[in-house]
């Protein structure tokens, strides 16, 4: 709709801003999350594991790279989400990059190892949706 000197009405301008952020890419509205992990095996056996995963309190910098979607399975809390696949997470973590330490040690025949995967403390973007949420590492 004109005004009467020729130009568009304001509210109309407003209203189409709105529009085109609300259709946006959902990851300019994704949270971010510091998320670690360690998987230690002590002669082939699962030894220790521990997840950690917190609120960034500050906005990190960077671009994603990579994504992975998963099944939220009724739940807003991202430690029980990524646990509930564990697979699918760590399959993603092995693709996205782990450091791993080995030892191996024999003595009077008996050999002993220990093995340690590590996910250094690393941002992610991650986006809630009502069926899935898409968790993507910053690099």
């Amino acid at each position: 709709m004109r005004s009467r000197d020729g130009n568009h009405s304001f509210t109309f301008s407003i209203s189409s801003v709105i529009t085109f952020f609300l259709l946006c890419s959902s990851a300019l509205f994704a949270d971010e999350y510091l998320i670690s992990y360690r998987y230690s095996i002590k002669n082939a056996t699962l030894y220790n594991e521990t997840l950690y995963v917190s609120k960034a309190m500050k906005k990190c910098h960077g671009k994603t790279y990579d994504s992975l979607i998963l099944d939220p399975q009724k739940s807003n809390d991202l430690k029980k989400i990524l646990l509930s696949n564990k697979e699918q997470f760590t399959n993603f973590l092995y693709k996205i990059g782990l450091n791993i330490k080995h030892e191996e040690e024999t003595l009077n025949s008996v050999n002993h190892s220990y093995t340690v995967l590590t996910l250094k403390t690393t941002c992610f973007k991650v986006d809630f949706n009502d069926n899935s949420v898409r968790i993507a590492p910053l690099k």
